[in-house]
């Protein structure tokens, strides 16, 4: 970490793919250090960029990426993926294994990570537009739905220290988990705008909660759907 000392350093979980991916590529074109954390190979070669190969779905992956993010002004957590199934063919392990990645994960890097932020530190973390429920997929939107719940009961909790902590959820993303083989039951609504959202899109608004200018945006939900919400 000795070369991130005078630079802004970002944490992004989910960092080689999707919307971590463009995050951390508009970051670092932001003028961040960033340090991914991805089971996967990373998809960045760049003198501010440190990747960490962790399967954050165990215990054993977080504590072997937590120590090395400690200092760091901003946490992202974008690493995540989605399982479909009505409740007559509820899977549990499915359910265990998007809840360890999407809440456990988070909760022990942000244990170790957002003490040791100073004054101005920013939490990110992606959430889902089903937040609010969906048909067929109650265990991924029960694990969004407690990322909202997490934030703002931490933003409640840093609030004084200047430390602002909200959720992005954005609706259908142009990404690989539209084509991933095991949601080939779930076909992906096309929001009323009439395309998905772009990652990079995504990117951007995390781009600007991490500026001074969001200074007082803290415990919210930022939903960015095209005009999917609009019905419900």
């Amino acid at each position: 970490m000795e070369r991130f000392k005078s630079q802004r350093t970002a944490v992004v979980t989910g960092s080689s793919s999707g919307i971590g991916l463009a995050i951390t590529r508009r970051l670092i074109s932001d003028g961040w250090a960033v340090i991914g954390i991805d089971i996967a190979p990373p998809k960045v070669e760049h003198a501010v960029f440190t990747a960490i190969h962790s399967d954050l779905a165990s215990t054993s992956g977080v504590m072997h990426a937590d120590h090395s993010c400690l200092g760091a002004q901003a946490l992202v957590h974008a690493a995540g993926f989605l399982r479909v199934a009505p409740i007559e063919r509820l899977n549990t392990n499915d359910g265990e294994s998007m809840w360890r990645l999407h809440v456990d994960a988070i909760c022990r890097l942000a244990s170790v990570v957002v003490p040791s932020m100073d004054r101005g530190g920013r939490v990110i973390l992606l959430g889902s537009r089903i937040s609010r429920g969906a048909a067929g997929r109650s265990y991924y939107s029960a694990c969004k739905a407690a990322l909202v719940a997490l934030a703002r009961s931490w933003a409640l909790e840093v609030v004084e220290r200047g430390i602002t902590v909200n959720v992005i959820s954005p609706a259908a993303t142009d990404t690989g988990m539209l084509t991933d083989p095991a949601r080939s039951t779930d076909v992906p609504k096309v929001p009323p705008l009439g395309r998905f959202i772009k990652p990079e899109e995504i990117a951007e608004t995390v781009s600007f909660l991490l500026s001074p200018a969001a200074d007082a945006i803290t415990g919210q939900e930022l939903l960015i759907c095209g005009g999917a919400s609009l019905a419900n």
